[in-house]
């Protein structure tokens, strides 16, 4: 069996990092994490970064540290991408503020640039971009509505570690940032972990005291905060992982290409829409690192099941989007046209460093043979 993500083969080589931690005696906010911190902000190009529990709690915090600092109040309004993971609107509505969903553009599946300017109101702080399957989801567009109207831009990079526009990174294209280490990303730890990168200094201060208690120093409480802190074996493992990033994307794009090239079956779509159109919607600027490789099908389920019986895990990024979710019934009524039809076809298939040729081979052979 072919497995979607094969981690195992991904992070043995990095077992060592833990073991250094753990002969080391000290678990928390220790030597690793300011390293890791260090070295990652490094990499991205900018000035802070905060390690967290997770990405979920890195968007919350930011949101929550702007609410402190007085730049955003409860009520408020953020744009968002409708076909984003739901962790992105679960960190608006935590916060009490208020999503405003906006479709993808057909071509590029990112937040439609065209669309955004229509959808601000006096209410509007924020637009949160969401680097969806590792695609960079900035424009320059987006930095000019965002400069024109006053608003936050706050870049959701859970899924595209080392991912750029022209020569500069994703995670460092906002004002803030919100990254996930959770183990299958492209940079994973060995369980949950996350962080935040700015440039803003008196938003990083916030966010490092929300996510110990609120806590500047020890029982000392400026802020009603939370228990959200990277742990020192994860900080390690990612320390270790980092200088490796840009190789293990590298393959992924081989891998992509690959697909690009050979993938020729009509039931089985690399894109929404036709090629001809495609090629007028460049993304250069624009790059991908390919977290998740898409292709998309009427047949998608059925397509799902062949695969499976041929050997092949694949995964679906995701069943149902965001406005059909229970937990938001509010919005159960709206029609996304192009949302929902990317929620209904997607099917991600095995794109990562460990996969050899001839997987690549055999995954192509097999969607090129689906009938």
């Amino acid at each position: 069996m072919m497995k979607y993500l094969d981690l195992k083969a991904i992070n043995k080589t990095y077992e060592h990092a833990a073991d250094e931690v753990l002969q080391n005696g000290w678990y928390l906010k220790g030597g690793y994490t300011r390293r890791f911190e260090e070295a990652y902000a490094d990499y991205i190009g900018i000035r802070y970064c905060v390690g967290c529990g997770n990405g979920l709690d890195a968007l919350t915090l930011i949101f929550r540290a702007y609410i402190e600092m007085g730049a955003i109040q409860e009520g408020d309004e953020v744009i968002v991408p409708a076909n984003t993971y739901i962790a992105s609107i679960l960190s608006i509505t935590e916060n009490r503020l208020k999503p405003v969903l906006v479709e993808p553009d057909i071509n590029t599946l990112q937040i439609d640039d065209t669309l955004i300017e229509q959808a601000i109101t006096p209410r509007t702080r924020a637009i949160m971009i969401v680097h969806l399957y590792g695609r960079c989801a900035y424009t320059d567009r987006i930095g000019n509505i965002c400069r024109q109207y006053g608003l936050k831009l706050i870049e959701d990079n859970a899924q595209a570690h080392g991912c750029t526009f022209g020569d500069r990174k994703t995670g460092a294209l906002g004002d803030a940032a919100g990254h996930s280490f959770y183990p299958g990303k492209n940079l994973g730890a060995f369980g949950d972990a996350g962080a935040v990168t700015t440039n803003d200094s008196q938003l990083a201060d916030i966010i490092r005291a929300l996510g110990n208690y609120g806590s500047h120093q020890k029982y000392i409480h400026d802020f009603q905060g939370y228990n959200s802190r990277i742990d020192e074996i994860q900080a390690a493992i990612l320390l270790a992982k980092l200088p490796h990033l840009d190789a293990a994307n590298a393959r992924r794009k081989e891998i992509a290409a690959r697909y690009e090239r050979e993938v020729s079956n009509p039931l089985v779509r690399l894109r929404l829409v036709d090629s001809e159109q495609y090629s007028r919607s460049a993304l250069a600027p624009r790059d991908s690192v390919y977290h998740i490789f898409t292709v998309f099908s009427s047949q998608r389920d059925r397509l799902q099941q062949y695969l499976l019986d041929n050997g092949v895990e694949t995964q679906i990024h995701y069943p149902i989007p965001p406005h059909k979710q229970r937990c938001y019934r509010e919005w159960n009524h709206l029609s996304l046209p192009i949302t929902e039809q990317i929620h209904a076809e997607e099917l991600s298939i095995p794109c990562h460093q460990a996969m050899t040729d001839e997987d690549v081979g055999c995954v192509v052979a097999l969607l090129n043979a689906f009938s």
